[in-house]
């Protein structure tokens, strides 16, 4: 595997934090010390860890992962978690790739793809985010993409060969169901995505599980079913985790102001979004903020 040589190359191009590098939807990131993640949500995304670990925390669900393993997310989730093992001697490194459906969904379509597994109807959707061991291979394109940073004339004819490489490498890996139902425009998980949107849209509005089921052309038993088998969650507990990751934001820009970030992101009660808030992020409002603001600083 190649995994030293990845390592080298993050270092080589990773400034503080997640870095987007020159080659499209490709990230690597360096991490000097422990600390929270930056983003507060996963997007579709292929992670790969070259040194360090990783825990994210999706509603009741905990997924850990470390050098030479990946994470792939095929809905954009909010999420809470850390990195661990990281130094200014050793920081934490890690190489990242938007999945991109359209992508997906024409391999699927490739004479190759006819022998994976596809799901029967009726089936519960694959979990939206799944960990597992990086084959050599998977290793080995996303070291030739990093290479290509050194190679600014080549990228724009053979990045999109190793993009769509690394796509099949993960869509016919062993979590590949997860990376393949972003492709099927009428699977239970691309119905559950919809939902998703239209919350984020949506966040501060009061929700109607019916109208969602509908707009997921679902029962709504069967969306309840699907919902919390992609992302380990209700639709309620969602919708709030996003309220506050949106209101954390605001208070970063406006820290005074708790009560307008609360009724901005539609709760009706500030000392109810403040006990939400401190069991979510495990402090106050005013303090979480605080805290948060001096590790951006530090990371600066």
């Amino acid at each position: 595997m190649s995994i030293p040589e990845l390592r080298t190359l993050i270092q080589r191009h990773a400034g503080s934090g997640a870095t987007a590098t020159r080659i499209p939807r490709v990230t690597v990131a360096s991490l000097g010390r422990p600390g929270p993640l930056s983003e507060p949500t996963t997007g579709t995304v292929l992670a790969l860890v070259a040194q360090g670990s990783k825990r994210l925390s999706v509603g009741g669900a905990v997924h850990d992962y470390g050098p030479g393993e990946y994470l792939v997310a095929s809905v954009d989730l909010p999420v809470s978690g850390q990195f661990s093992d990281a130094t200014p001697e050793r920081p934490a490194l890690g190489f990242g790739l938007e999945l991109r459906p359209e992508l997906v969904a024409e391999l699927m379509l490739s004479p190759a793809a006819a022998g994976l597994p596809r799901a029967d109807r009726g089936e519960s959707s694959p979990p939206a985010i799944a960990v597992g061991r990086a084959t050599p291979e998977l290793v080995d394109a996303a070291v030739r993409m990093l290479r290509l940073l050194e190679r600014p004339r080549d990228i724009p004819v053979l990045a999109p060969m190793i993009e769509r490489e690394i796509h099949w490498l993960v869509m016919s890996g062993d979590q590949g169901a997860t990376v393949r139902q972003l492709g099927l425009a009428d699977s239970s998980l691309s119905r559950v995505r919809r939902a998703v949107q239209w919350i984020r849209e949506r966040y501060a509005e009061p929700i109607r599980i019916e109208e969602l089921a509908r707009r997921a052309n679902l029962s709504t038993s069967a969306f309840h079913r699907n919902f919390h088998a992609v992302t380990a969650m209700s639709p309620i507990q969602y919708q709030k985790l996003i309220r506050l990751q949106e209101a954390r934001l605001r208070l970063l820009a406006n820290p005074a102001d708790v009560a307008g970030a609360a009724f901005a992101v539609g709760y009706e009660s500030a000392s109810q979004f403040s006990r939400e808030y401190r069991r979510q992020f495990g402090a106050p409002p005013s303090q979480d903020v605080v805290v948060l603001r001096e590790a951006i600083d530090t990371r600066s």
